[in-house]
């Protein structure tokens, strides 16, 4: 009997592992398996971040992950076939843009007298995590910068809880006036008329609002000639689009969490939460939200009807007490660049956004393309059906996805053609 024991206890641990590791998962998802595993290992590190947050030991955004020292790619990246990684020939230095910190990547010595092309690029992680640092991102430049001849500058912004909106976003707009400055440009051989910015997620967010402000401010000489958007994230008016609700439970970027996320980086009481996920915060009472802005992120009427399903807006007749007060950004386009007007998106450059069909973001970026689209912009969005939030990271060992692969190649033909 006594030999059966360390039977029984493997067969359980077993058990409770599978049961801890499994979840459902849509059947366009190509890597389920390796999906779980990833999103377990978030899981547990959010909620050991949460432990020790609550027992006062660090604040639970620095307990998430390893720093990002420990993940940076100089000697430590090891990338798949197609992954990144070290790249030699790049050079990579570490500067500041307006007092900000920017990590640049040069591409390898060679066609003396030629201009460069030049990419500013805003890392994710919700406007908490990331770093320009982090093995995925410092990857994704290295690959950029080598095979397009690209002058990569990635902006090391500030991030809560330190700060909250509006700083990332006027780090990263300042930083990107410095580098479109005749002196930069001319430093690093960049051609003038060839320069971009993007990011992904919470990037994109940024990004896009950059980008907007860029194309409007007559005292910025030089303007980006295109924006790449991935899976950014737009608007926190609606947290029951279509996509939010169907991709609600899908890692990593599960629903309550991005209306925590959204809270965080406007300054907002955490325990609106309940509120937000049921769109009391943008009722149709609220006394800011015109009929025209209400437009602006109409999904009913933005979203070819393939991704309207059979869901129907809601739109709370009475919400919560004071949002203006509760969130002071909720509105401000430099936060949620879906709402900007068409007379400012008319004057943005083209654009690439990329989108994940299990994604909760998914129809930020259809909705955000159509409303380009419809000023005159030329975009492409490039659609993943088997794409999930996050994958555009997951290219480098030891966890590659395919699609994060075929993505990352997407955006980098993309630029070859566009930029």
């Amino acid at each position: 009997m006594m030999r059966l024991w360390p039977v029984v206890v493997t067969v359980l641990l077993t058990a409770a592992v599978a049961r801890y590791v499994y979840i459902p998962l849509p059947d366009t998802i190509q890597e389920p398996w390796k999906l779980m595993m990833v999103a377990a290992g978030l899981r547990t590190s959010m909620h050991l971040a949460s432990l020790k947050d609550w027992l006062g030991c660090d604040h639970y955004v620095k307990s998430v992950g390893p720093s990002p020292s420990s993940e940076s790619a100089d000697g430590a990246t090891k990338a798949g076939s197609d992954g990144g990684g070290v790249v030699p020939g790049v050079k990579v230095s570490d500067i500041t843009l307006a007092g900000i910190p920017v990590r640049v990547y040069e591409p390898p010595a060679g066609g003396e007298g030629h201009l460069r092309r030049g990419l500013m690029y805003f890392h994710g992680g919700d406007w908490a995590f990331g770093s320009a640092e982090r093995r995925s991102s410092d990857a994704l430049n290295r690959m950029v910068s080598d095979e397009l001849n690209t002058v990569v500058a990635s902006v090391e912004y500030r991030r809560y809880p330190e700060v909250h909106f509006p700083v990332p976003y006027l780090d990263c707009l300042a930083a990107a006036k410095h580098f479109l400055s005749t002196e930069v440009l001319a430093k690093y051989a960049i051609d003038p008329e060839r320069v971009a910015v993007s990011g992904a997620s919470s990037g994109g967010n940024l990004a896009a609002a950059v980008a907007q402000e860029i194309s409007i401010d007559d005292g910025v000489s030089v303007k980006f000639s295109v924006q790449a958007l991935i899976y950014p994230a737009l608007q926190a008016l609606d947290f029951n689009t279509p996509s939010y609700l169907q991709n609600q439970d899908v890692p990593v970027l599960y629903r309550p969490l991005m209306v925590r996320f959204w809270l965080q980086y406007l300054g907002a009481d955490p325990s609106l939460q309940p509120q937000w996920l049921v769109n009391n915060h943008s009722s149709s009472h609220h006394p800011a939200i015109t009929p025209e802005l209400r437009a602006r992120s109409d999904w009913a009427v933005l979203l070819p009807p393939k991704y309207r399903r059979n869901h129907k807006p809601l739109v709370v007749e009475r919400g919560s007490q004071g949002p203006a007060k509760e969130a002071p950004g909720l509105l401000d386009v430099r936060a949620s660049p879906l709402l900007a007007g068409p007379e400012v998106l008319a004057k943005c450059p083209r654009a690439y956004v990329l989108t994940c069909e299990n994604d909760v973001l998914r129809d930020d970026g259809f909705m955000y393309a159509r409303r380009l689209q419809d000023a005159g912009v030329t975009v492409t969005n490039d659609h993943y059906e088997d794409g999930f939030h996050g994958c555009f990271s997951f290219i480098v060992w030891p966890v590659e996805f395919d699609v994060g692969k075929r993505a990352v190649r997407g955006y980098l033909t993309w630029l070859q053609n566009n930029l």
